[in-house]
């Protein structure tokens, strides 16, 4: 009987100061490959951030977000450096293949009630 893989965010609402670092964090369970994290403007689609694998490689290398994985602990992590008023917006984590349209494991980072992060980014 195999575990079901399963991911979701450890927070639900985060606020930093413009210039700051923020840190995002998801909790999987089961057999991941690869966690992937979206970023979802207010009435846009979500779009592609990175991905990380479970042995740590990030891909694109060269993206403005970073990430990290604990095996151990079965948690990863977003974080956003040097926060601007333009990384307000929901995230998600997700398992690979979600993007298929399995949104059973696709799981919302709602960070405030608006459906916004980091919204008092002044």
């Amino acid at each position: 009987m195999g575990s079901m893989n399963s991911i979701k965010p450890e927070n639900t609402e985060e606020h930093v100061a413009e210039g700051g670092n923020i840190k995002l964090y998801c909790r999987y369970e089961g057999f991941i490959r690869s966690i992937q994290w979206y970023r979802q403007y207010q009435r846009s689609r979500p779009e592609f951030l990175l991905y990380i694998t479970e042995d740590g490689l990030i891909h694109p290398s060269d993206s403005d977000f970073s990430a990290h994985i604990n095996s151990t602990e079965k948690r990863v992590d977003l974080q956003i450096s040097s926060a601007a008023v333009t990384d307000s917006a929901v995230y998600y984590c997700a398992l690979q293949p979600t993007v298929t349209g399995n949104t059973k494991t696709l799981y919302k980072n709602l960070w405030s009630k608006d459906n916004r992060i980091l919204h008092n980014i002044h």
